[in-house]
């Protein structure tokens, strides 16, 4: 029975292991929300791909990957590609009244441009992100 628990206990750290480095993979290459940054980033006018995400949120998964694609296909500096953690920055969520994880917001400084929420598929979020830049 000890050795049941203990495998299931080695089992269940290594899932949640496995988790937390698929989120860190997800958001690599991407910054993590700063307001102060966001701010200064919108009064230069700068276009600004925003993913509202969550670590725990299947949709958020699937988006991951094309959103990703996109970042690394407009790696210029003319673009910032900006991480929110839906958990953790419910100031930003409210000002830009998003009711859920999974969304992405385009912004041309100041203004949006573009809300997407919860599109997982390939073409229709590329062409979304896309048109909006």
């Amino acid at each position: 029975m000890t050795r049941l628990f203990v495998l299931i206990a080695v089992i269940g750290a290594l899932v949640i292991g496995a988790m937390q480095l698929s989120a860190q993979a997800s958001t690599a290459g991407w910054q993590a929300y700063d307001e102060a940054e966001f701010v200064m980033a919108q009064e230069k006018g700068k276009t600004i791909v925003v993913d509202i995400y969550a670590d725990w949120c299947p949709t958020c998964r699937a988006q991951a990957p094309i959103l990703d694609e996109l970042r690394q296909e407009r790696a210029s500096g003319d673009v910032l590609f900006v991480k929110v953690n839906f958990d953790e920055e419910k100031a930003f969520l409210r000002a830009h009244r998003v009711p859920r994880q999974s969304t992405v917001l385009v912004f041309n400084g100041t203004a949006e441009t573009t809300r997407s929420i919860a599109e997982t598929n390939r073409a229709r979020l590329r062409s979304v992100v896309l048109g909006a830049l």
